[in-house]
């Protein structure tokens, strides 16, 4: 039997409603003597009620049911302590059947109606208040998943208060993955084709054609199929496309299969891509299920509840959640947007194989010390002594957990079984993954350091291991940045510094390392420790990734435009202060010293006082850093030097801060209205004009960059995905693989 839930249409349906609720078997729903006009102005009010709904239930075709959900916050029963945000208040009658009653048809109708009511992804548990009398119905409410609260008085009965959650209700129905459903994936669909259209426009791989009929309206066609939607185009070739404006609904994947020719992707690696699209799109549908805080939580959360907030991923990249090897267990362990407590295994990896490197002046029992208790350490040694093998043979080297079930116990087995490594179990600490999977966050110590692990899934372009070799340096490297910014007056005084990767370690005791050449297989058992920001904090501060501020929730909220409402400051003064803090260090950084970062949003913590950025730190300084010119460096950190066309230099700043950062930043606060694109991209300009005033000594290295310059090379990171899917670039020789789309206008360039 097929059941369906529609509007109800007030004038057609009056006469069977009135039927309905006068039957004798209506007797609970207190309307046995209502007149057909009794009931026409009881069901008018309700129609022009905005916090107040009527649907009518049909059974394959025939009307059967009446289906009311109403705000709880705005009832009668508003008063009552228990109701929370994302209630709903939902009563259902089930009509006169004909032909006498049909076995299991009230239980499929309670089915069909709560199906409907969680298919709104706000609703977070569904309230009912039956009369303590009906007890017929009261046994069908347990059988659903609801859990009866007490007895409360409503005008003409003694109701039992009864509620619902999502997740009694899926147990109830048994579903495995609640968030995979229609009306979700339409959600993420529109939202991923909307950022598609937007972000291959913007690298000028598609080109939307006005609708010469429809101001603000546009069409694009791909493959056999077009599609019209309304869109806004921001400083920066910067498009903003109304997802639920997009007609036909799109179906992601079949939207990027058939602009596959025009995208450039191979065929041998579009299901790659194609596989990357779905992980995200479940994402995405897990995340409007199970995510949904609201902007106005995230104004004051923590460090960790901001962090797991994040929904987006990578703002210019489409296939942003690719995530290829965890699977739907994995993903709730494991995924940042979770929230789920991790607890990292430890290896005891061989010392004569395994390498560990150590920041100046630190050492080895410092590390373990600070970051594994002593009653750890003890058992660990226990553990290795049961084995017949001596602790002092031994380094710890922290996995992750999926590591060690998927790669380490069966791809290493033979290092395992020669006791060259050594599983210790999981740590007593609880850690929480960032935006950047494999960094995690202690939450039982919040002063110990950051863990980055290596984690063989492919992901947004790359297969996330660490590599033993290239990290070898990562400690050396990180004290000269440090050591050279925390030196620098200017940078000094605007509180700039970055968290130092202060230890390194790598095993290279395996098959791969000793008889083949260099590949992913050597960068799967390797770890490095980087400082946590809290001991940084100061009072009245609180710490949040950058990341946020290109932050919408589920609603269009974005958490930037929260932030500047609730400081005590207006929207320049907040946005100057914001670039004072983040780019204006990076500025000096390139005139000073030729040093460039890869400063997006994950990797940069941005610490806010009265809501409003006061200074920033930057992370991921290993990996991703850079001197592009002839400043002497320790031999040790030789490696960071090198090699750029001068109109590659500049681009640490156009690309990685004005077209990776501030065109989301600016296009948000244009289109809530805050700030017009001209004042914030006047006060780019001013915070860089600034700076320079500030600086006249460095005045050839700013005519060298020439940041005001009228436009610069339009860099593209989705054509590197979408090129090769597996490895976007060589990270040996980045800049040859940087793959260019002509020029873009600077929004910033001198009038």
């Amino acid at each position: 039997m097929k059941l369906t839930i529609e509007p109800l249409d007030f004038e057609r349906d009056c006469r069977l409603l009135h039927a309905w609720v006068t039957h004798p078997r209506s007797a609970f729903w207190m309307m046995q003597d209502a007149t057909l006009d009794d009931v026409r102005r009881e069901y008018g009010a309700i129609v022009a009620d905005p916090h107040h709904d009527v649907f009518l239930g049909r059974a394959d075709g025939r009307p059967a049911f009446l289906v009311e959900t109403y705000d709880p916050g705005r009832s009668p029963l508003a008063d009552l302590p228990e109701f929370r945000p994302g209630d709903l208040g939902m009563h259902v009658l089930v009509g006169p059947p004909e032909g006498g009653p049909l076995p299991g048809f009230t239980t499929q109708v309670f089915a069909a109606v709560l199906e409907h009511c969680f298919a709104d992804p706000a609703v977070r548990r569904v309230v009912v208040e039956p009369d303590v009398d009906n007890a017929a119905i009261r046994v069908k409410n347990v059988a659903a998943g609801f859990v009866e609260l007490r007895e409360v008085a409503v005008p003409g009965k003694t109701a039992m208060l009864s509620v619902c959650t999502r997740e009694a209700y899926e147990l109830a129905t048994g579903a495995t993955a609640p968030h995979l459903t229609p009306a979700l994936m339409e959600r993420a669909h529109r939202h991923l084709v909307a950022k598609a259209i937007g972000e291959y426009a913007h690298e000028r791989l598609v080109t939307p054609e006005p609708d010469e009929s429809r101001p603000g309206w546009w069409s694009l066609t791909a493959g056999t199929s077009s599609y019209s939607f309304s869109a806004r185009v921001h400083p920066l070739e910067h498009w903003v496309v109304d997802a639920d404006s997009i007609d036909p609904a799109p179906d992601a994947q079949a939207f990027v299969a058939e602009l596959a020719p025009a995208l450039g992707i191979p065929d041998q690696l579009l299901p790659t891509y194609l596989e990357e699209i779905a992980s995200t799109l479940a994402a995405a549908a897990w995340k409007l299920r199970h995510r949904r805080i609201p902007v106005a939580e995230l104004v004051d959360a923590d460090y960790q509840t901001i962090e797991a907030a994040m929904t987006e991923g990578h703002p210019a990249f489409v296939a942003n959640n690719g995530r290829i090897g965890f699977g739907l267990d994995d993903y709730q362990a494991f995924a940042p947007e979770t929230g789920e407590p991790v607890r990292l295994h430890w290896l005891a990896a061989r010392r004569a194989v395994t390498r560990l490197t150590l920041g100046a002046g630190r050492t080895e029992e410092e590390l373990y010390d600070g970051e594994l208790a002593r009653s750890t350490r003890e058992r660990f040694h226990a553990r290795l002594r049961g084995l017949g093998l001596d602790p002092a043979d031994y380094l710890f080297l922290p996995v992750h957990p999926w590591q060690w079930v998927n790669k380490l116990a069966v791809t290493f087995a033979p290092d395992l079984a020669r006791r060259d490594l050594v599983h210790l179990g999981a740590g007593d600490d609880e850690h929480r993954p960032q935006q950047s999977i494999r960094t995690f966050f202690n939450q039982s110590r919040p002063e110990r350091h950051y863990v980055k692990t290596a984690l063989a899934i492919q992901n947004m372009g790359f297969l996330r291991g660490l590599s033993p070799a290239y990290m070898e340096a990562t400690p050396a490297i990180n004290d000269w940045v440090a050591a050279t910014v925390e030196a620098d007056p200017e940078l000094r005084s605007t509180g700039f510094t970055v968290l130092r990767e202060l230890a390194a370690i790598g095993y290279t005791g395996d098959a791969f390392h000793r008889h083949a050449g260099p590949s992913p297989y050597r960068k799967l058992v390797a770890a490095l420790w980087r400082e946590s920001p809290v001991p940084q904090l100061g009072a009245g501060e609180r710490p949040a990734t950058m990341a946020s501020l290109l932050h919408r929730d589920a609603d269009g909220d974005a958490l930037v435009t929260a932030l500047i409402k609730a400081s005590p400051v207006d929207a320049a003064t907040w946005v100057r202060g914001y670039l004072r803090a983040y780019l204006r260090p990076l500025v000096h950084c390139l005139y000073a010293y030729d040093l460039a970062f890869m400063p997006h949003g994950e990797n940069l913590v941005l610490v806010l006082r009265d809501h409003v950025p006061v200074r920033a730190l930057m992370k991921d300084i290993g990996e991703e850093v850079a001197v592009m010119g002839s400043l002497p460096l320790p031999p040790e950190v030789e490696r960071i030097r090198g090699a750029f066309p001068d109109d590659v230099k500049a681009l640490a700043i156009h690309t990685d801060v004005f077209d990776g950062v501030l065109r989301f930043v600016g296009a948000i606060l244009a289109e809530d209205g805050v700030l017009g694109s001209d004042e914030f991209w006047g006060l780019v300009r001013a915070t860089i004009e600034e700076h320079l005033a500030d600086h006249p000594e460095l005045a050839d290295a700013a005519a060298h960059y020439d940041l005001l310059r009228p436009s610069f090379r339009h860099s593209c990171l989705n054509r590197l995905q979408l090129r090769n899917t597996l490895q976007m670039v060589d990270l040996a020789d980045q800049a040859e693989s940087l793959i260019f789309a002509g020029t873009l206008a600077n929004p910033v360039a001198r009038r």
